[in-house]
């Protein structure tokens, strides 16, 4: 496996963590990128996700569902995974490509009132 469970868990201690079949999804993205992936955040639990700090998608956020993650990733890199993305079947896809904290945020959702996909966003 190339992702542990302290990568993906939220990052308030709670344990939460993505669904096993979301995860599956994860390995085979990485294993077909062929190098590391930096996870930069990946499931949260609705308090964590509450907070201004950490997001601003409130308690029903992407990420509160646990089929949502980001990846520190830029330049070709980037697109190299977008397209692995896209591929795989991934229906959120959010791009930050300016500034020093570069990444792509990659999610599953199902098409949803207030939340449509397959989407693309930038930050």
């Amino acid at each position: 496996m190339y992702f542990s469970d302290a990568e993906l868990a939220c990052k308030c201690g709670c344990g939460f963590l993505p669904p096993a079949d979301f995860r599956s999804k994860l390995e085979r993205l990485r294993e077909r990128f062929g190098k590391p992936l930096t996870v930069t955040s990946a499931a949260r639990c609705p308090a964590y996700n509450s907070d201004p700090k950490v997001s601003l998608t409130g308690k029903t956020g992407p990420h509160t569902t646990g089929r949502a993650t980001d990846f520190a990733v830029s330049h070709a890199d980037a697109l190299t995974l977008f397209d692995l993305a896209r591929q795989q079947g991934f229906t959120g896809i959010g791009v930050q490509q300016k500034g020093a904290k570069r990444f792509l945020h990659l999610d599953d959702l199902p098409n949803a009132p207030g939340q449509p996909r397959p989407t693309i966003w930038s930050y």
